[in-house]
């Protein structure tokens, strides 16, 4: 009886692997994507809002907060999520400042699936001279 048993259970293992790994697999993928995305997100805001610094601090052209955040970009990530950067001068909160934002968009990790644009901005108000 018990030969009879094993012959019939051969390759339920392989099965039951292949079914596991069909629902865990874009488990982990999609996890994998999500910690991805924040990653970049968390950059992408922090560089914008060290430019929008930069570029509020006295005697320097607001371009500078641009190119400041590009460095910091791809110095951290990669330089491709650096193309979308742009400073202008705004107010923040009544009170004129520096407005750096950065669009990109971050790859799926998948073999489907479209990229996630991130719009991002930085914000600082502008030194006045002593």
């Amino acid at each position: 009886m018990g030969d009879a048993r094993r012959r019939t259970e051969r390759g339920a293992a392989v099965v039951d692997f292949v079914l596991v790994l069909v629902v865990v697999v874009p488990l982990f993928l999609g996890i994998f994507q999500l910690a991805l995305v924040l990653h970049v997100r968390n950059t992408l805001t922090a560089a914008a809002s060290e430019g929008a610094r930069y570029a509020a601090t006295v005697d320097r052209p607001v371009e500078a907060g641009a190119d400041r955040t590009r460095q910091q970009i791809a110095g951290a990530l990669a330089a491709r999520y650096a193309r979308g950067v742009t400073a202008r001068e705004a107010a923040v909160r009544g009170a004129p400042g520096v407005e750096v934002e950065v669009t990109a968009e971050v790859p799926p990790l998948g073999i489907w699936g479209p990229g996630i644009r991130l719009d991002v901005t930085g914000h600082a108000v502008e030194e006045t001279a002593p």
